[in-house]
């Protein structure tokens, strides 16, 4: 088998299992915290430290938004068993760049692995991030070269795969959907919540020997797991975040 074969069979293993990176991340990141100390020895430039990591994270969820409150139905989809694609996106923010849900995720994982302020841990999650979703990207891009044929490369010889080309933009052929949004990405956002809070309180135990929880994050994680809660009931229950065709 040729070498860009066994990638592509790779990433379609790596794709049907993708939900399950974020156990490595976390992992990696914890063992980390054997050594946490307070950046600078200060409580208060580790508080702005940690602030800069959420931000640095929803920054990677307000890329992930923007691209599913554009996404026409049965594209962009949280699908874990195989690739599917009814049309091919190319306007919006997909003109921008090939893969902005990645691009989007890669900015929430490097606002988690620079949590623990240590550099060969931001080394390490991002060349893990990258030999993942490299091999995803291929099998994907295989699997809609397949698909769309001459349509799909014209568009990604003229469009950036993982870095973004403002210049290029043109606006997106589809409206806004909030509902979508809402009913998609709730997950993403209480799982950053909760990660940075979990890496907050193991590194408060491994510094102090203690648990303490900070009011703020009290509050974030309490958000954090309002919004889900609420989101899913509704997502579940009923219709109000239905949207036609998604």
């Amino acid at each position: 088998m040729a070498y860009i074969d066994e990638m592509r069979k790779s990433g379609d293993w790596l794709f049907r299992w993708r939900s399950y990176l974020p156990l490595v991340f976390i992992a990696v990141i914890m063992a980390s915290l054997t050594q946490y100390h307070l950046l600078g020895n200060s409580e208060s430039e580790d508080q702005l430290w940690e602030a800069v990591c959420l931000a640095v994270s929803l920054f990677g969820l307000a890329i992930r938004c923007l691209t599913i409150g554009f996404t026409p139905a049965r594209t962009s989809g949280r699908n874990a068993r195989e690739q599917r694609a009814s049309q091919l996106n190319t306007t919006g923010i997909y003109s921008t760049v090939r893969h902005p849900l990645y691009l989007g995720n890669f900015f929430i994982w490097l606002g988690i692995a620079l949590f623990p302020h240590d550099w060969l841990v931001v080394v390490a999650c991002m060349g893990i991030f990258w030999l993942y979703y490299e091999r995803i990207i291929i099998a994907e891009e295989a699997f809609l070269a397949g698909k769309f044929g001459e349509q799909f490369d014209r568009w990604a010889n003229a469009t950036p795969a993982f870095l973004p080309n403002p210049r290029l933009y043109r606006r997106s052929e589809n409206a806004f959907s909030l509902r979508n949004v809402l009913k998609r990405e709730y997950p993403a956002f209480s799982g950053i919540i909760f990660s940075l809070f979990l890496l907050e309180a193991f590194g408060d135990y491994e510094l102090f020997g203690r648990v303490e929880f900070d009011p703020l994050w009290k509050v974030l994680l309490g958000l954090g797991v309002g919004v889900h809660l609420v989101l899913r009931t509704l997502k579940k229950h009923t219709r109000l975040l239905h949207v036609p065709g998604r």
